[in-house]
């Protein structure tokens, strides 16, 4: 792909991100003209809404895939990779802010990835529960919305932190809010 395509595909993604997760009934044309690109160039690369909605999901499971992988959520410490999950995934879900559990359910594919995705933090807030990072008497379940929560309001509701300032808060929270003390 061309380095100007390859620029406009990634500004239609970025902004239909943004306008979808604002409105899920935004039109192509207004993502376009958004994004600084001519309809027909959208509806080039994408033969239908459902299309361009599929790859923003896809760029979004792209991007979340490597903080989970880079995270190492199964070798690390648990307070280091979840930090390394926190700093990781807080700019993910800035710059892809579309709600994924609620829209994917339309993509198979891309909800199947989603699942995939969300049974390895499942197993992680399992494992930082059974090493004693959590209170016993804290649900694992309950852990994890809390944490999904915690990135959530960090991710959208203050823009202005840093991503390694937002990890300290979110991880000090979770792990001294809920942990064994």
């Amino acid at each position: 792909m061309r380095a100007d395509a390859a620029r406009n595909l990634a500004a239609v993604l970025r902004t239909g991100a943004r306008l979808l997760a604002e409105d899920p009934s935004t039109s192509m044309s207004a993502i376009a003209g958004e994004a600084g690109v001519d309809r027909t160039t959208v509806h080039r690369r994408f033969a239908t809404r459902e299309a361009l909605l599929s790859a923003v999901f896809q760029a979004k499971l792209d991007s979340a895939e490597r903080v989970l992988d880079e995270a190492r959520l199964v070798e690390a410490p648990v307070a280091v990779a979840l930090h390394r999950y926190v700093e990781g995934i807080i700019p993910v879900s800035r710059e892809w802010p579309v709600d994924t559990r609620r829209m994917m359910r339309k993509d198979p594919e891309a909800d199947r990835r989603r699942q995939e995705q969300s049974a390895r933090l499942d197993a992680f807030v399992q494992r930082a529960a059974d090493e004693g990072h959590l209170r016993p008497d804290v649900s694992p379940a309950w852990a994890r919305a809390v944490l999904d929560q915690l990135v959530d309001s960090m991710a959208h509701r203050f823009p202005e932190v840093a991503p390694p300032q937002a990890a300290d808060l979110v991880v000090d929270t979770f792990l001294n809010g809920l942990g064994a003390t």
